[in-house]
């Protein structure tokens, strides 16, 4: 391949960066890491359920149950949030997040280390 091609090429060569150091990129840090597994206590059980009243006819899906202590519901929240993509909010016990993710959160959450995850449909 051409360097016409590879418009960065060149670069490495500058920073004094050999090919084979520059091959592999490093791996981000454990806490920007979405679906990594729950360092604290394993949680037995979450429900998950879609609701659309009071929100002007758009879909949240709503994570209830995890009993978590509200700096983990918050940190839960951030890390779920880069995972699926999506906005979102704590609401007193529940998470709430934007859009239909009733079929991507169960093998997330199961990563985060809840046990039991109930999907109502």
């Amino acid at each position: 391949m051409t360097a016409f091609h590879r418009p960065f090429a060149g670069l490495g060569e500058r920073l004094g960066v050999t090919p084979d150091e520059g091959a592999s990129a490093p791996s981000p840090p454990p806490d920007q890491r979405p679906a990594a597994p729950a360092s604290g206590p394993v949680l037995s059980r979450a429900v998950v359920r879609i609701e659309r009243r009071g929100r002007g006819g758009k879909e949240v899906t709503v994570v209830e149950r995890l009993e978590l202590p509200p700096v983990e519901r918050e940190r839960w929240l951030t890390a779920l949030k880069a995972a699926l993509g999506c906005g979102g909010v704590v609401e007193g016990d529940a998470l709430v997040l934007q859009g239909d993710h009733r079929g991507r959160l169960p093998t997330i959450l199961a990563a985060r280390g809840v046990k039991k995850v109930t999907v109502a449909r």
